[in-house]
């Protein structure tokens, strides 16, 4: 039996990524992201687009519906849209603060709460994309790491809830993916597209990234990070966050003074 992904943010570097690896795989994909010629171009025999912004619930529920109407058990959802933050807080707005919440956490609640009977169905899995920042601070980040950290305690409190079902929640945390290197400075109230971070250290390429998440998907593997960077900072926060917090405002601060 053919086994069914939805995949959000399809469109960007990582999406696209993670999408030609299910794709090689044999899964059917439901590639969803705003409305764009990208989007368009994923469309393949085992890849269906569908234009969708994360912001409008009643879109999301639409978007749901049409799915599960083609498709009624959901195998995978990976959470891949987002946008980031590059921005002091001092600088920052709270209108700033309340968008980046709006794509990076309530898009993927509403779209869970959605599809959570489809994945039951399914005894599959819901992905986050996740971050460093997920679990750990990050200079000038107060606004991403924000809704990081927040999507990471629904999905981890999900988790328990969802495991009756035969649910799994993952989350998969990369360090940098350079999915917009040279794409782009941070807009007016600093959201940024992913990946675009000037600042941004250990750089891994979107199908390097997508092949360590699919593999951890496989494996159903709670926690999934994606890079040296990811894993030396998740056993540092852990362990010696003081430390960790040392070398991250020495490593940004002073790859933002060189840009």
């Amino acid at each position: 039996m053919t086994r069914v992904a939805v995949v959000t943010g399809a469109a960007g570097g990582l999406g696209q990524a993670l999408c030609a690896g299910l794709v090689a795989q044999g899964w059917r994909v439901w590639a969803l992201d705003l409305p764009s010629a990208a989007l368009d171009g994923l469309a393949a025999a085992q890849v269906t687009p569908l234009p969708l912004d994360l912001t409008d619930d009643a879109a999301v529920r639409h978007a749901a519906r049409a799915i599960t109407d083609v498709t009624p058990g959901i195998d995978l959802v990976i959470h891949a849209a987002g946008i980031t933050h590059i921005r002091a807080f001092a600088d920052s707005t709270v209108d700033s603060h309340r968008r980046v919440m709006a794509i990076n956490h309530f898009g993927p609640v509403a779209l869970t709460l959605h599809l959570l009977a489809a994945v039951r169905q399914a005894r599959g899995i819901h992905l986050a994309i996740s971050s460093v920042a997920g679990f750990a601070p990050l200079h000038h980040r107060s606004a991403y790491a924000a809704s990081k950290h927040a999507l990471e305690g629904f999905f981890k409190s999900l988790r328990s809830e969802e495991a009756a079902h035969g649910v799994a929640c993952l989350i998969a945390s990369p360090s940098f993916v350079a999915t917009n290197t040279g794409a782009g400075q941070a807009q007016a109230d600093g959201t940024a597209r992913p990946g675009a971070a000037a600042d941004g250290f250990d750089a891994m390429t979107p199908a390097a990234a997508a092949r360590i998440i699919l593999h951890g998907i496989d494996r159903r593997q709670a926690f999934i990070p994606v890079g040296r960077v990811a894993w030396a900072s998740h056993m540092l926060v852990r362990f010696w966050p003081a430390l960790y917090e040392r070398l991250m405002r020495r490593r940004i601060a002073g790859n933002r003074r060189n840009a």
